[in-house]
C-alpha cells in the first residue's frame, strides 16, 4: 500500500463479524467451534452474543475475534459459510 492508499484493515485488529442461521439448537454451539478452532483468543463466554429473529427461524450472532492477517480472516468466513445452517455472513 503506498501512503495516498492506505490499507483498510491494520492486523492484527479487532473484527466483528456478523453470522446469520437458521435457529436450531445446534446452530450457536457450531458457530463458536468453528470460531474457536480458528482463533486462539475467542472467548465464547464474553465474545459472543446472539439474538433471535421476530419470528424465531433464524438466529443473528455477533462475534468478536482477534483477525491476525486476511488470510486468517477470509479461512474464519470461508469455514463458516461453508456449514449448511449458515445463511449469511458479514
Amino acid at each position: 500500500m503506498t501512503k495516498s492508499n492506505p490499507p483498510l484493515i491494520i492486523y492484527p485488529c479487532l473484527f466483528t463479524l456478523k453470522i446469520m442461521g437458521v435457529n436450531q439448537p445446534q446452530l450457536l454451539n457450531e458457530v463458536v467451534a468453528i470460531i474457536d478452532s480458528l482463533c486462539e483468543s475467542f472467548n465464547a463466554n464474553q465474545d459472543i452474543k446472539s439474538k433471535l429473529s421476530s419470528k424465531e427461524n433464524y438466529l443473528a450472532i455477533t462475534a468478536t475475534v482477534l483477525a491476525q492477517s486476511k488470510q486468517h480472516l477470509d479461512s474464519v468466513y470461508l469455514a463458516l459459510n461453508q456449514h449448511p445452517l449458515v445463511k449469511v455472513t458479514l
